[in-house]
């Protein structure tokens, strides 16, 4: 591989490049017209004319920035009041811009990758180019378990809602089943076209929701007489005291739970994981993909501050995660109710690239049928099925297994999203940047910045999982939590 200074990309270089895969039909390999043409799974090192599987590009900036919104701007909001009043306000806001910033520029990398290896799908494809095999098994098994990760927290999400809204007239097994079955619907159609225009529904769902208990908090005011966590406030404050906004660390929490806490801003994060695979249907991804990725960072990142902000100062040590049921009442039922759409929005886009991972996997290394990913046969929708199936039962499973809102989305961050959004990208810089990251003072200052977020991501990773993990084991321990594995109880936050 030749990685000469003169035929490497500037890290910054953002000319527009020409999308060269073919859209056109070609004969399949039985003499008939296939919707897609046949090409070689491995990469051959040119970066000419390249085959699209999926029949044809259909997503432009438009769909593809209310995609990366709706799979971004969902279930990852929902921590971060309670994030503030943990870690404290400023270094919460700190945090949450940081990241933001961080992410923006990691997703940008992903475009720099996919100009010098057109070939990619997915995140997998980029482990396999810079590994080889093994490093391609291991994220490619990451790569799936982290989404059901993530669709296993939309699914608890899910069941809080349903059993704040009618009560719980339904075991909460149940309220964890529904929306899955629901999501494994919507999972169906094969091309991602479809998620694109079921981003705007969600997408204004998130605004509806969230203003909805803004106002409901500023009319209303929050649960002063702590029914939440045992008569207090979220760590234990006495019931029916005036709010209070800390600046700083709350020393009521753990350095364990405030790490937590951070965990779940980085999960806030987590759509980095999705990009490759949406990048992959859309017509000229070299020249609308960037414009996407700012414009979700220009809203989603002010969102995100905004809405903490306003929520904690609206319920101080009364806030609760997730945050819609800070919401007094009916309020927050109607929150509840109007966030399905971004919930199921978040199964609908995480579960689909999940589940065309493996589809791709099975069709391209078992079946051996490359040629006739989008053909519409027994065998092809089977295969969909058979592993969409799969997929959210094995969803479903996790979100009984791991039933804590704030645990779920501390444990994915730590294993898998650390790496997805951060560490994996800034390796990916490295890897294309290699014989020239020292060449001048520039690139030397981002090569030392990109090692350093590998390290740091490391660091997430290790200290991250002891904390989650120890965290919801003395939950589960703990005989006044009601938090349980595979329960009925009600997980209803008043």
């Amino acid at each position: 591989m030749d990685r000469s200074p003169e035929k490497q990309n500037n890290a910054f270089d953002t000319s527009n490049f020409t999308d060269t895969r073919n859209e056109k039909d070609e004969l399949s390999p039985n003499g008939k017209s296939s919707s897609a043409p046949a090409y070689s799974n491995d990469y051959d090192g040119q970066t000419g004319e390249v085959f699209d599987p999926y029949g044809g590009k259909k997503l432009g900036m438009v769909r593809t920035a209310l995609i990366f919104f709706t799979n971004q701007v969902g279930i990852g909001i929902l921590s971060l009041p309670a994030m503030l009043h943990t870690i404290g306000l400023i270094p919460g806001i700190i945090t949450i811009i940081t990241m933001g910033v961080l992410a923006t520029y990691t997703a940008y990398i992903l475009i720099q990758f996919y100009r010098k290896y057109p070939t990619i799908r997915d995140v997998v494809d980029v482990g396999r180019i810079m590994g080889g095999k093994p490093l391609e098994i291991i994220v490619g098994a990451a790569h799936v378990l982290n989404l059901c990760l993530i669709c296993a927290s939309a699914n608890v999400t899910l069941s809080i809602a349903l059993n704040t809204i009618t009560e719980h007239s339904v075991c909460t097994i149940g309220f964890i089943g529904i929306p899955m079955i629901m999501c494994w619907l919507l999972c169906m159609p094969r091309s991602l076209n479809f998620a694109g225009w079921f981003g705007i529904p969600a997408t204004i769902s998130i605004f509806t929701s969230v203003l909805i208990v803004v106002i409901a908090l500023a009319v209303g005011g929050p649960d002063y007489e702590g029914t939440v966590n045992g008569g207090g406030g979220y760590w234990g404050e006495p019931a029916n005291e005036p709010l209070q906004m800390r600046l700083g660390p709350n020393p009521a929490a753990t350095m364990n739970q405030q790490f937590e806490s951070v965990l779940n801003v980085a999960f806030a994060y987590a759509g980095n994981q999705a990009f490759i695979t949406v990048m992959c249907e859309m017509r000229n991804p070299s020249k609308d993909y960037t414009p996407a990725i700012i414009w979700l960072n220009v809203f989603g990142v002010p969102m995100y501050v905004i809405t903490a902000c306003v929520v904690y100062h609206l319920t101080g040590q009364y806030v609760v995660s997730p945050a819609l049921g800070s919401a007094p009442g009916v309020a927050s039922k109607v929150a509840y109710g109007l966030l399905f759409p971004t919930l199921l929005g978040s199964g609908l886009v995480f579960g689909h690239t999940g589940i065309k991972y493996m589809y791709n996997v099975v069709m391209d290394k078992m079946i051996k049928t490359r040629h006739r990913l989008t053909d519409n046969t027994p065998l092809t929708w089977g295969v969909w099925l058979g592993l969409g199936t799969l997929f959210w039962v094995t969803a479903f499973i996790l979100a009984n297994a791991i039933p804590a809102f704030g645990s779920i989305l501390g444990i994915s961050s730590a294993l898998f999203v650390t790496w997805f959004t951060f560490g994996m990208a800034n390796a990916q810089w490295i890897f294309i940047n290699w014989g020239n990251q020292f060449i001048n003072w520039k690139k030397t200052s981002l090569a030392l910045f990109n090692w350093f977020m590998i390290l740091a991501s490391a660091f997430l990773t290790v200290f991250g999982l002891y904390t989650s993990i120890s965290d919801l084991h003395s939950r589960v321990q703990d005989p006044n939590d009601p938090l349980n594995v595979f329960t009925c109880a009600n997980n209803a936050l008043f």
